[in-house]
């Protein structure tokens, strides 16, 4: 994974960002990786949505809390160790003095009846986002109209909601059965064949254009 070599203002972007956005977002790791995307990709541009995807893959493959891997991974390909670490800090502090503030008050905090009915309404704003970075990744994922895509995707769903099957092993079936499409693809003598049969539709385009000159 290629890194750029950091600069203190991408360093401090990187670290404030993170800061707020673990301050600011309530509703688990899927919720705060989708603002991080917004971030990173659709305002700063400092990676791309393929990237993001890749990054979500490996940080729900790996111990710990999703959001903190996924950060880790962002500031690691932005800043190399650098960002890595001030990506990791600023997630974890704001959770750490928030909880740590809720601890001490866990009784009154349990039974307020204006905290629970703001919890109550931040469950709205919680789906609306996790909605929206879902269709975001299913569109980036289908984009190439490969059978294949549909195919891993409609079945890692039920997979997941009908089945109950663990996420880790989903991810890991998907994992090896993209592998092998992508070798049996560059393996091909065509060299775009995968296994669902699809083919490079630019190739063909351009054969066609060829033809049609002659």
């Amino acid at each position: 994974m290629k890194t750029e070599k950091p600069d203190i203002q991408k360093l401090w972007t990187l670290f404030k960002t993170c800061f707020i956005i673990s301050a600011c977002t309530f509703g688990g790791g899927m919720v705060i990786i989708s603002m991080l995307q917004k971030k990173f990709v659709e305002d700063l541009h400092w990676i791309e949505q393929d990237e993001v995807m890749d990054m979500v893959a490996i940080a729900q493959s790996c111990p710990g809390v999703m959001a903190v891997n996924t950060s880790i991974i962002i500031g690691y390909r932005i800043a190399g160790l650098a960002g890595g670490l001030l990506t990791v800090l600023g997630t974890v502090t704001p959770p750490m003095i928030i909880l740590t503030i809720i601890s001490a008050f866990y009784v009154q905090f349990r039974s307020n009846l204006i905290v629970a009915l703001i919890l109550k309404g931040m469950q709205a704003g919680v789906a609306a986002v996790m909605i929206n970075v879902t269709i975001t990744m299913t569109r980036n994922v289908v984009q190439d109209g490969e059978i294949l895509s549909w195919i891993m995707l409609i079945g890692a769903c039920l997979a997941a909601v009908v089945f109950g099957i663990d996420i880790i092993l989903i991810l890991i079936v998907c994992g090896v059965i993209g592998g092998i499409s992508t070798w049996i693809r560059y393996r091909s003598p065509a060299g775009n064949t995968g296994i669902d049969g699809s083919t490079d539709n630019q190739n063909q385009k351009n054969d066609r254009e060829e033809n049609s000159g002659k």
